[in-house]
C-alpha cells in the first residue's frame, strides 16, 4: 500500500502587537443606496422542527437569512447569520419564527430581518387494504419578516396526490388517463395550525391519495378508487378550498394544483385564492 505523507502547514498569525483587524463591512459607502435584503441563502442545516406542541421531528432545512442595509453602510457581517442558526441550538418552531428574527436583529442591527426555510416532514401512512405502513414525504416552507416590531409569516405546504381525468373516463370505452399532481397550499394563520389535518384535507379532495408502500391488493383498491373519483385540476382546487374555507385558524389561503399530465407534454394548472370568496 502506498504511504501518503501529511505535511503540516504553518499559518501566519498576526503578532501579539497587531490584534486589531479592520472591519471593512462597516465602512461608509459613498453611493448612498439602501439595500432591501442582504444575507445568506441555500444554507442546509440539521434541525429539530416543531409544528405546534404535538409534532416534533428531526429534519434538514434549507435556510435563507437576510437583513436590510442602510444606504451609508458598505456591507453586512455574513458570519453573524450563521451564528444565529447556531444559537438556536437546532430548535425551530415553524409556527413562529419571531424569536429567531429578533435574535437576527440583535446581532445585525437593522430596520428589517427576514428568514425563510424549507424542509421535508414525514408522516407514517398505512396502505388502504393490507395496512402495511411506510413514510410519506411532504414539504413545508416558512417565509417570515420582522420590521419595526411588525411580524409577518407565510406558510407553504406541498402535498402530492393522484388525479384521474373525468373527460378521459367519459369518452373512452375502457380506462382513463391519470397522473400524479402537486398541490401547493400557501396560507396565513392567526394561531397554531394542525399540519397533518391540512394534509388529510388536501389528500381527501383528490382522486386518490399516494402511498409509499402498496401491496397488490392495495394497488387494486387505489386504482379503482381513482377511477370512481375523477377530478379535473379545477375540481381539485375547488374541493380543497371547500375543505379549508371554514377553518377559523386560516386567515387567508391560496391553493395551487399542477397535474403532471400522462398523455400531454404540458401540465395542467389551476389556482384558487380565498380572497375570491364572497364575504
Amino acid at each position: 500500500m502506498k504511504r501518503v505523507s501529511v505535511i503540516n502547514q504553518s499559518i501566519d498569525t498576526p503578532s501579539s502587537g497587531s490584534t486589531h483587524l479592520p472591519d471593512t463591512q462597516s465602512l461608509d459607502d459613498h453611493r448612498r443606496l439602501p439595500i432591501r435584503k442582504v444575507g445568506v441563502r441555500s444554507l442546509d442545516v440539521p434541525i429539530i422542527l416543531h409544528l405546534g406542541s404535538e409534532f416534533q421531528q428531526n429534519s434538514i432545512a434549507r435556510f435563507g437569512l437576510y437583513v436590510s442595509l442602510n444606504a451609508d453602510v458598505k456591507g453586512t457581517h455574513m458570519s453573524r447569520f450563521v451564528e444565529v442558526i447556531e444559537n438556536m441550538n437546532g430548535q425551530w418552531d415553524l409556527q413562529n419564527l419571531k424569536p429567531a428574527l429578533e435574535l437576527l436583529l440583535k446581532k445585525l442591527p437593522s430596520q428589517c430581518a427576514y428568514i425563510d426555510l424549507e424542509c421535508p416532514i414525514f408522516l407514517t401512512k398505512s396502505a388502504p387494504v393490507s395496512g402495511k405502513s411506510g413514510p410519506m414525504k411532504y414539504m413545508v416552507r416558512v417565509d417570515s419578516h420582522l420590521s419595526q416590531g411588525q411580524f409577518r409569516q407565510t406558510h407553504t405546504l406541498k402535498v402530492w396526490v393522484t388525479t384521474l381525468c373525468p373527460c378521459s373516463k367519459a369518452i373512452s370505452n375502457f380506462s382513463a388517463h391519470n397522473q400524479r399532481g402537486e398541490v401547493t397550499l400557501t396560507f396565513h394563520s392567526s394561531q397554531s395550525v394542525d399540519i397533518p389535518n391540512l394534509i388529510s384535507r388536501i389528500e381527501s379532495a383528490s382522486s386518490s391519495q399516494l402511498y409509499s408502500l402498496l401491496k397488490r391488493v392495495d394497488e387494486k383498491a387505489v386504482t379503482e378508487l381513482a377511477y370512481q373519483n375523477p377530478v379535473f385540476v379545477e375540481d381539485l382546487v375547488r374541493n380543497i378550498a371547500d375543505n379549508l374555507k371554514n377553518l377559523p385558524e386560516l386567515t387567508w389561503f391560496q391553493v395551487e394544483a399542477e397535474n403532471f399530465e400522462s398523455i400531454h407534454l404540458h401540465n395542467a394548472y389551476a389556482m384558487f385564492s380565498s380572497l375570491d370568496l364572497d364575504p
